[in-house]
């Protein structure tokens, strides 16, 4: 295994979750706010779950964020 191409390749794959992780909740929040579920002033929960079906892997990522 290419150790520098493996690596370039997790932070490759990283970068698309966080992007794309980052347009989602973003996208909720504003239809949140809109429909009145949301007032803006809320710390809401998030989970993330990071799974790699062949190796077995499954794990949860927790955090809380913060709208005010």
């Amino acid at each position: 295994m290419d150790e520098e191409i493996f690596n370039m390749q997790i932070r490759k794959f990283l970068k698309n979750v966080g992007v794309t992780s980052q347009r989602e909740i973003e996208n909720a929040v504003r239809a949140g706010l809109e429909d009145g579920t949301l007032k803006g002033e809320e710390t809401i929960q998030a989970k993330v779950t990071l799974s790699i079906e062949k190796l077995g892997l499954s794990t949860d990522i927790d955090g809380d964020i913060d709208l005010a």
